[in-house]
């Protein structure tokens, strides 16, 4: 691309003096940054100063939360005016809080996360978006003022267990309210952005699919980094690098003196000219490739020390296990790499002691401190799901200060969390998703790579893909090639949903509702779609019609005729185990069609089997274009049809009323307009038939738990034995019951049902609540610490719940049960 001439620098500042004037607010928070704004900010801020609606898409890293930061500086212009931000995740919540509070001050920034409620009545508050929903919902005070909300992330929307959620905040906000939509790269932005369009008013899609730090894409094969792509054939072509389809094709013994060109060649052309040194340690593992050669395959710690020398750090290592991150730390630790100097060890241990002064010294020896602190120290860490979040916490905000060099994570690091590398490398590209080992997709490799490359910091990015035996360089360039994915709707009508949109809008306005949602939207565009295929074959069809007209007589009933005899014959012959009188009545039946066959007008045409061609084609597309049209009733209307089944389980439990002419709640029903989650409907009963009201506090938040925990696919359950004993096992008998029951209707009523309640945590929450040793617990619990406060969050929620909409004795045991729980590891926030 040429550099602009003079006059065309000249128009473009004038353009771009024009806006500043048409957008004084967006010049001004323009200016006000560390860093010039991309072309797509810019837009969206200034959609935002116009009064619209914006859907911001762009890749991980591009800095799309500025467009969300300019509307809460939007608000905070105008007295009295809020901003919400809302985040799928509590761990995105937290340190968008802390941003924010950096910024606005601690007086004008709330967190509101279920767990953690600061602040709540500030201008801006932080939250995840389940609170925002459960507010809609409940009409709160806290909305009064409310002017924007950013939901970041919003491509949640598509998760299969919490999407809903996103769906109804979107349908349910004010139409005062201007809502900033942040998403990854979708391959259907616009049709999402039609859609948001279509329920909120106003709104712009912007999209942008440039990353703001170039990502260069490498294959490690030996201690050679090459590059995946051939620049030299263009940027367009994206042409794989020929070296490694030679390195997967070759045979013979030549092939280390190629070896040793290419990687001479590959380091000349990357630039790395201190990765053709060999690590001395030895452990390399042999890989055997597609073909007879053999590949030597570097250690963890030879891959660290290679991306040390290449000055490739600070890097994140994408391995999907947290055995397998535990393993690769243990391994670097073995190898006594070291990558940090003594200061930054003496910067590391201080934030460490300081962030995790509030646990108890036991605790800590129970968790492995002083072993993670020595990884610590090293620049090492690993970061999953298993790890405690105060420890998780603090691995990230050593990363991103530059301290710690190497993490070694699962994929959940790569939603949303702001850790940035300069370098990820994955090791294989297939993980294993609970059933089988499969390939991971272009979105997932997409959201992987885009922690490379940290804005203000480096030139260019660096994704590295280890080479293993049957890599295909043609298929990474593939995977790599393909930036996006589409966004699909996982919305489904909820009993709690239900009884909140009867209750505020009536039902066939709550019809009309959900009949918006996107997932209906989707829906009726693929009818639109089907449809017109429809039309299309029912022009052939007449086609079809036109041809096989016959002078004689109506051809297509007695084609008709025909086929009714010919489909009679082949299931006389198939079903040779039928019964004497059933073959008889057949042959019957047979005799009559051929006979009204041989006496129709058509029969006796010369042209007959030439129309028989013809009527053989329109009866086979006649059946496609059935099958369409099946299609078409089955999704139009979807979700109010699932919408009308809830409301009949709920009319047939009596938590609905349904007169001629309006439904309305009962006192169950309003009673479960404050309970949310998977299990809504099993609480509400279980509260009604009083199945929970002898238990203690300490069988109560482990039943609690028991309706909330999900075990692992091989988790067999605990069995009698392993229970808490006394009213607790009665309980858990009678509520496990009691879900069999509702089970059996829901799949009368054509709704899915629901997996069978679990006690597999049962005993160790039991322990906990009573006061247990962290120890003792985990070892009950048979999970990781991150794990166990997980669940133990989870079943806070619900006990918090209880404590709202259960009558006083439950009530208060339920508020005890909750500070039982909330003790110790539980307990901690990094906020």
């Amino acid at each position: 691309m040429t550099d602009p001439g003079p006059a065309e620098r000249y128009a473009r500042a004038r353009e771009a003096a024009a806006l500043d004037r048409s957008h004084p607010r967006t010049a001004d928070f323009a200016a006000a940054q560390r860093f010039t704004l991309d072309e797509f900010q810019l837009e969206g801020c200034r959609a935002l100063e116009d009064g619209r609606s914006v859907l911001v898409a762009a890749p991980t890293g591009a800095g799309k939360t500025i467009v969300g930061e300019f509307a809460v500086h939007l608000a905070m212009q105008e007295s009295g005016d809020k901003a919400f931000y809302t985040t799928p995740i509590k761990a995105l919540s937290n340190q968008k809080f802390r941003e924010l509070q950096d910024v606005y001050g601690a007086d004008q920034v709330g967190l509101l996360t279920g767990d953690t409620n600061i602040n709540g009545n500030a201008r801006i508050v932080v939250m995840t978006t389940e609170v925002l929903r459960n507010m809609l919902y409940a009409d709160s005070p806290a909305l009064r003022g409310l002017r924007f909300v950013v939901m970041d992330e919003v491509h949640y929307l598509a998760d299969r267990f919490r999407g809903a959620v996103w769906e109804e905040i979107i349908i349910h906000l004010p139409p005062s309210v201007r809502l900033v939509s942040l998403s990854a790269t979708v391959s259907n932005a616009e049709e999402f952005g039609d859609w948001l369009d279509t329920v909120r008013g106003d709104t712009e899609v912007i999209v942008s699919e440039t990353r703001p730090v170039p990502l260069e894409q490498h294959v490690l094969v030996r201690g050679d980094l090459l590059p995946l792509f051939d620049d030299r054939a263009g940027i367009a072509t994206a042409q794989v690098n020929q070296e490694l389809m030679r390195i997967r094709s070759f045979k013979g013994p030549s092939f280390e003196g190629n070896r040793r060109a290419q990687a001479a060649s590959s380091a000349r052309h990357a630039g790395y000219e201190a990765t053709r040194r060999r690590p001395q340690r030895g452990g390399r593992r042999p890989v055997r490739s597609a073909n007879v050669q053999r590949i030597e395959r570097l250690d963890r710690p030879e891959v660290v020390e290679l991306l040390a020398r290449a000055n490739l750090l600070p890097a994140i290592f994408f391995i999907f296990s947290r055995a397998g991150c535990d393993g690769a730390v243990q391994q670097v630790r073995r190898a006594r790499v070291r990558l940090t100097s003594q200061e930054e060890r003496a910067e590391i241990r201080a934030i460490v002691e300081e962030r995790t002064r509030t646990l108890l010294d036991e605790d800590l020896a129970v968790l492995g401190y002083w072993e993670w602190l020595d990884n610590l120290e090293r620049g090492v860490a690993a970061h999953h799901a298993g790890l405690l979040p105060a420890f998780k916490e603090v691995v990230e905000e050593l990363f991103q200060r530059k301290l710690v060099k190497v993490v070694f994570a699962t994929e959940t690091l790569a939603l949303g969390i702001n850790m940035p590398a300069r370098t990820v490398v994955l090791e294989k590209l297939e993980k294993f998703n609970g059933e089988a080992r499969v390939a991971i997709t272009s979105g997932e490799y997409t959201q992987l790579t885009g922690r490379a490359g940290r804005r203000g910091i480096d030139v260019e990015g660096h994704a590295v893909i280890q080479w293993t035996e049957g890599l295909d360089p043609q298929a990474v360039a593939a995977l790599a090639s393909r930036r996006t994915y589409p966004l699909n709707s996982s919305f489904r009508p909820t009993y709690n949903m239900a009884v909140n949109l009867i209750d505020q809008f009536g039902r066939a306005r709550a019809r009309e509702i959900l009949e918006s949602s996107f997932a209906q939207f989707q829906a009726d565009r693929a009818v639109v779609g089907i449809a017109r295929q429809v039309r299309e074959q029912e022009e052939s069809l007449s086609g079809y019609r036109k041809a096989m007209t016959c002078d004689r007589g109506d051809f297509t009933e007695y084609s008709a005729i025909r086929r009714e005899l010919s489909d009679l014959e082949k299931l006389n012959r198939k079903d040779a185990g039928a019964s004497r009188r059933t073959r008889d009545e057949r042959q019957r039946e047979i005799a009559s069609l051929r006979k009204r066959m041989q006496r129709h007008p058509c029969h006796s045409c010369p042209d007959r089997e030439q129309h028989a061609r013809w009527a053989e084609r329109y009866w086979k597309l006649e059946r496609t274009i059935a099958k369409l049209r099946q299609q078409i009733d089955t999704r139009t209307g979807t979700v109010a049809r699932i919408f009308d089944r809830v409301v009949d389980v709920l009319t047939r439990l009596e938590y609905v009323h349904v007169d001629a002419d309006r439904t309305s709640l009962t006192p169950a029903g309003r009673t479960m307009r404050r309970i949310y989650g998977e299990r809504d409907l099993l609480v509400a009963e279980s509260l009604r038939r009083g199945l929970w009201n002898d238990l203690d506090a300490a069988s109560l938040a482990a039943l609690a738990c028991c309706l909330v925990y999900e075990p692992r696919r091989d988790d067999g359950g605990p069995g009698e034995r392993g229970l808490p004993r006394g009213a607790f096992r009665t309980a858990y008998a009678e509520t496990l019951d009691l879900w069999q029951q509702l089970d059996d209707l829901e799949r009368e009523y054509r709704l899915p049902g629901s997996e069978p309640v679990s006690a597999g945590l049962a005993q160790a929450m039991h322990s906990w609540a009573r006061g247990a040793a962290l120890d003792r617990v985990l070892e009950e619990a048979d999970m990781a610490a991150g794990d166990f406060v997980r669940w133990s969050k989870q079943t806070i929620d619900l006990l918090d719940q209880l404590s709202i909409v259960a009558d006083v004795p439950l009530a208060t045991t339920a508020r005890k049960a909750l500070d039982a729980v909330r003790r110790g590891i539980v307990a901690y926030s990094g906020v």
